[in-house]
């Protein structure tokens, strides 16, 4: 990682997470500055090196760059409201999970306190950060983040998505809806599965390689929903139902819970009842661009 250990760094909020920040900073060398409303969360990081700021204005000013790490956005506003510290000059890196309009609002927020304002998502677990497995979003100005690049990346592997403030916690949203959805699929399998008396640990090679597969569709997929132009290259949406009407059956037959599937059967009804039975799957992204239906 291409580090300048000689940048200090502010780490504001001792979770977990937060420690586990601050300990990849002062792993990489650079000084660390830790604030915490519990003081004790940061004896650990002061025995490691950190200087245990004894105030949070103190910790705002002990140097140009701030992260931000707290349980969420209200949390945020409740503490740096309460600063009677001048911002200007200084970047905040807000890496508190929530929502876009919110990472809106608080860059707004940090602009009319004279700050650089970034806002990110941590896409992974305490353990892996100061790992390249440490995928870490962000989004605001590139030159701020460019800027703080070599810093950040002792955190992990650290991307910039652009200007809007809420590209960060989109993509976060986003990946968990991935992420869910395959575990979901990966379940609902087992379940069946389980009823012939076969083990998770046996399907998941299986489902593992259908996961592959299908994460190759997607490119293609893409330039489909992209160009809102949908031919049946591989099978219409009208067959796909079909297969799923087979699994919902095959489901409630073997006494194992068919909602998901039956949810998206649903929404393919809708989507081939409007026309669409003759295009292929990635059509339904007009049904899940819409509210739900009552």
């Amino acid at each position: 990682m291409n580090n300048k250990p000689d940048t200090p760094v502010t780490v504001v909020g001792l979770g977990l997470m937060g420690q586990a920040l601050a300990g990849a900073f002062l792993k990489a060398g650079h000084p660390t500055t830790v604030w915490n409303r519990t003081a004790a969360k940061a004896r650990q990081l002061v025995a490691e090196g950190a200087r245990s700021a004894p105030t949070l204005d103190d910790a705002l000013a002990a140097g140009p760059l701030t992260i931000v790490c707290l349980t969420d956005y209200q949390a945020v506003h409740e503490l740096l409201d309460g600063s009677d510290i001048q911002l200007d000059g200084r970047t905040l890196i807000n890496l508190t999970s929530g929502d876009s309009a919110q990472a809106r609002e608080t860059a707004d927020w940090a602009r009319r306190r004279g700050a650089r304002y970034l806002d990110g998502a941590i896409m992974a677990v305490p353990q892996a950060i100061g790992t390249a497995e440490a995928v870490i979003l962000h989004s605001g100005p590139q030159s701020d983040f460019e800027a703080h690049k070599p810093t950040l990346d002792a955190l992990g592997t650290v991307t910039h998505l652009g200007a809007d403030h809420g590209l960060a916690s989109l993509y976060d949203v986003a990946g968990l809806a991935m992420m869910w959805s395959v575990l979901n699929a990966w379940l609902q399998g087992t379940a069946l599965l389980r009823t012939a008396g076969v083990d998770a640990a046996t399907y998941a090679p299986f489902a593992r390689q259908i996961a592959t597969v299908v994460a190759q569709w997607l490119p293609g997929y893409a330039e489909q929903i992209d160009s809102g132009s949908f031919p049946a290259e591989v099978s219409a949406l009208e067959a796909d139902a079909r297969a799923m009407a087979h699994l919902i059956e095959e489901s409630e037959a073997l006494g194992v819970n068919a909602e998901l599937p039956r949810l998206i059967k649903k929404m393919a009804d809708r989507s081939i009842a409007a026309g669409h039975g003759a295009e292929q799957y990635p059509v339904l992204i007009e049904e899940f661009s819409r509210p739900a239906a009552d």
